[in-house]
Order: structure tokens, then sequence, then C-alpha cells
């Protein structure tokens, strides 16, 4: 295999380097192949942190709620 940086194709379902597939198709870059094969469990574990911090800021927001516009701090 050539040098990186790698990439993972969306449309293949596998490791490719940067003369792969259009980038619309592709997660990376990547360092390694090894990298870019974990690709999805990557986006997996990033969707379930981001969803985790969505959802205490939407508790936050919740109690935060009088009716009234919020100050921004000073």
């Amino acid at each position: 295999m050539s040098e990186g940086p790698w990439y993972y194709c969306l449309k293949h379902h596998q490791v490719e380097p940067f003369e792969g597939c259009k980038a619309a198709d592709r997660l990376g870059p990547y360092a390694t192949p090894g990298d870019a094969s974990q690709a999805l469990e990557r986006v997996a574990e990033r969707n379930q942190e981001w969803d985790g911090e969505d959802e205490d800021e939407e508790a936050q927001e919740v109690a935060d709620d009088d009716g009234w516009p919020q100050l921004p701090p000073q």
C-alpha cells in the first residue's frame, strides 16, 4: 500500500489511500490504515458523546427557562 493519509470509503466500506474515491464518499484523513478502519466506530462514539452534551444543555435550558430572555454573562 502507498503512504498515507488514509481514508475510510463509505461507498465501498474499505480503507483507501488519498487517490481513492471522492471526498464526499469518505471519512478522514487518518494517519494509519488501522485508524481509518475504525472510522465508523469513532463516529459512533463521538455521536454518543455529543448526544449526551446536547441532553445536558437541554436540561440546563429547561432549568433556566423562566420565560424571560437570558442576559449574557458579564
